[in-house]
């Protein structure tokens, strides 16, 4: 069989385009190492819809569990004509058996360790149903091709990536599900080299926390410093610790920093194994010396633990406005696939659906299990209730004037008012929307 074409997919929930879509970096790393005479495509269903009857000869979909009803449904549209498609990512790892009712092959695990394997049996027509990542495998991929990224409309931030994997275990976290006790760092030389490679000097990073190692962090960030670039990340609130890291944070141009806060109840951190946020130390603590570096703070949390009662919602916004948030998150607190949490919650009977990402009646937002202090309904409804509240024009002012924006910073006021003016509309454009279309899913019988 030939390969003289691929297409690259990165499905939405459903077919409709979003305003904050960022690159999705997987495909630049499988295109570098992709041989110059195969063609490679990307749509991505954020931006632009997927075309119907183009050609190609092969199909690689990443797939998350919130877009897998719709990678699904483009799979079967491909599979119709005898393309064969390859779904990898979260979901695929962690349910595999489901995957394959609806492709050719999947990939367990990061893929640039068995993308030169799938290709050369692509080639063959002879396609194994299911690779593995070897583990853990270094990261030591050529730098990613952007080029595939030409002309789309992404959030104007050059995306990279220094590690992989978390050294926690929070219950609702499916990190940790796929990596296992994994944590894998590139070398600094590498990282450096990359974001000197970029066009542009605004950086996220986009390891799920990228303090995952003192040592390792104080050579990153002291050798960004040079780079006189603007950056953010995902850290861990212990972080804070530690004085001589935040202020190298601050002098290597860090401007956000993302924190699970995840509940203000004690009780709560302790039964989602994250009672190590509050180990050494109070958020209002933690906040200050963030604030004081210059730092803004997105802060995410969860609602439905069992000691959350329908009070909760309120107390927490009220907490993220006074702490002059720059963005903050307030999720139903949803168990995915492989997950802690998903398998308690399921021995428990508390589980609303059998498979909620792929039921026709669920709708983003919505509670999927029973709570043990409020009704689901109650839930739904809090979370989007609190969502909208923080993202008022009021609080969007007090919130400026609260202490975590930097005024004086044309910097801080530019991203914070469009940040703020984009997740206000994408509030209310997601919610209540339904996963796919009306295509029923028709899977095959074969199976692992």
């Amino acid at each position: 069989m030939s390969i003289e074409r691929i297409t690259f997919i990165r499905p939405n929930m459903r077919d409709m385009r979003a305003s904050d879509a960022m690159e999705p970096m997987v495909f630049a790393i499988l295109a570098s190492l992709t041989s110059a005479d195969i063609a490679l495509e990307l749509y991505d269903e954020r931006l632009e819809p997927i075309p119907c009857g183009h050609p190609t000869d092969l199909v690689a979909i990443t797939v998350e569990t919130y877009t897998a009803r719709r990678a699904y449904q483009i799979a079967a549209g491909y599979r119709a004509r005898g393309i064969p498609v390859v779904m990898g990512g979260y979901h695929p790892t962690l349910l595999p058996a489901e995957a394959l009712q609806y492709c050719d092959a999947v990939v367990l695990g990061d893929a640039e360790a068995v993308w030169g394997e799938l290709l050369d049996d692509a080639r063959r027509g002879r396609l194994q149903r299911v690779y593995r990542r070897p583990a853990p495998n270094p990261l030591v991929a050529p730098q990613p091709m952007r080029q595939l990224f030409a002309g789309k409309r992404y959030v104007p931030l050059g995306l990279v990536q220094y590690g992989r994997g978390c050294r926690f275990a929070c219950d609702f976290c499916s990190i940790h599900a796929f990596y296992g006790k994994d944590l894998i760092q590139r070398p600094v030389r590498d990282v450096v080299a990359e974001i000197e490679s970029l066009d542009r000097r605004v950086i996220f990073f986009v390891d799920d926390n990228l303090f995952s190692n003192a040592r390792n962090a104080e050579a990153l960030f002291r050798a960004l410093i040079p780079l006189k670039v603007r950056w953010s990340c995902q850290v861990s609130i212990d972080i804070a610790r530690n004085d001589a890291l935040l202020a190298l944070m601050e002098k290597s141009g860090c401007k956000v920093v993302l924190i699970g806060f995840e509940s203000l109840n004690e009780a709560n951190l302790q039964q989602m194994k994250k009672k190590w946020n509050l180990k050494r130390g109070d958020y209002a603590t933690a906040i200050r010396k963030f604030h004081d570096r210059g730092l803004m703070i997105y802060g995410t949390f969860v609602f439905g633990y069992d000691h959350d009662t329908v009070e909760a919602f309120d107390v927490t916004v009220d907490f993220a406005v006074r702490s002059g948030f720059y963005l903050a998150n307030f999720n139903p607190l949803t168990p995915t696939p492989g997950t802690a949490l998903y398998e308690r919650l399921k021995a428990q009977r508390r589980l609303l659906f059998d498979r909620w990402w792929l039921d026709p009646a669920y709708r983003y937002g919505q509670a999927t299990f029973q709570p043990a202090g409020m009704a689901p309904e109650d839930l739904t409804a809090g979370c989007l209730r609190a969502r909208r509240r923080f993202y008022e024009y009021g609080s969007m002012l007090r919130r400026a004037v609260g202490g975590g924006i930097r005024l004086t910073d044309p910097y801080h006021v530019g991203i914070y008012s469009l940040s703020n003016l984009i997740s206000r509309r994408e509030i209310r454009r997601k919610q209540d929307i339904r996963f796919g279309d009306d295509t029923p899913l028709v899977p095959h019988p074969e199976a692992i």
